[in-house]
């Protein structure tokens, strides 16, 4: 069956002497393999530019559900980033997002409202002009939603300390080291009341930036199976500060 839809590139990488795969999170069919064949001749570099990581394409593709690997047709550029390439810190804060949604996407089914929440994570951060220092960290909070695992609960004088494992502010200490003091939870509740476009608003310091990426990198790995380590994290850190 040929199809068209819509794809964000995850991953590319060479195949044989002239061809490319893909692993592109899909509006119409979730996560895919696709095979790209000739892109790497001299006629069809131009082709290959198009399929980085991070990419928002338009695909024509050829799609079996019993195939692991399929075919891609035609391709073209949804969007041509004009920010994200020439800014190295909004360059790393899309290499962070991209190696999250990777790691933690795994479904071949259709998801429409987590697909048009990443493509439009993608699009503000080409095309915004306020600072991105926020971003990852509330990316994060964000993506938890669609994943399943949102922050439960309210920061309180009686709930101050989020627990990672319960996923939701507590009243007392737990008896494990997976949680946010009560100035990290603090913080984290003011990021979850912004939006995307609003969050640079909130004035963190290097540091709190740094520990609530950490902690919710571990809040993330104590919710989704073989997760894995996230290595961009530390190069975003260098980038940012």
């Amino acid at each position: 069956m040929i199809a068209k839809t819509r794809g964000i590139v995850f991953r590319s990488f060479k195949y044989g002497e002239s061809s490319l795969i893909l692993d592109v999170f899909t509006e119409a069919y979730g996560l895919r393999s696709y095979i790209l064949s000739g892109v790497r001749t001299g006629k069809s570099r131009a082709q290959a530019g198009l399929c980085q990581v991070m990419s928002l394409l338009e695909l024509v593709v050829y799609e079996r559900e019993d195939r692991d690997l399929n075919r891609i047709k035609e391709l073209k550029p949804a969007c041509v980033y004009r920010g994200i390439p020439f800014d190295i810190r909004r360059s790393a804060v899309g290499l962070f997002m991209v190696e999250v949604a990777r790691k933690c996407i795994r479904e071949r089914e259709k998801n429409e409202a987590l697909f048009d929440f990443l493509w439009d994570q993608f699009h503000f951060l080409d095309t915004t002009s306020q600072p991105v220092s926020n971003v990852p960290v509330h990316f994060l909070l964000a993506l938890s939603t669609y994943l399943g695992f949102a922050p439960g609960g309210d920061y309180t004088s009686d709930s101050p300390l989020f627990d990672f494992k319960e996923g939701q502010y507590e009243p007392d200490r737990p008896d494990h080291p997976y949680f946010f003091d009560a100035h990290n939870s603090a913080l984290m509740y003011e990021l979850l009341k912004h939006s995307t476009d609003s969050c640079h608003q909130l004035n963190l310091s290097r540091q709190e930036r740094r520990q609530l990426l950490h902690g919710l990198l571990e809040y993330y790995q104590l919710h989704i199976e073989s997760m894995g380590v996230i290595h961009s994290h530390q190069i975003l850190q260098e980038v940012l500060e």
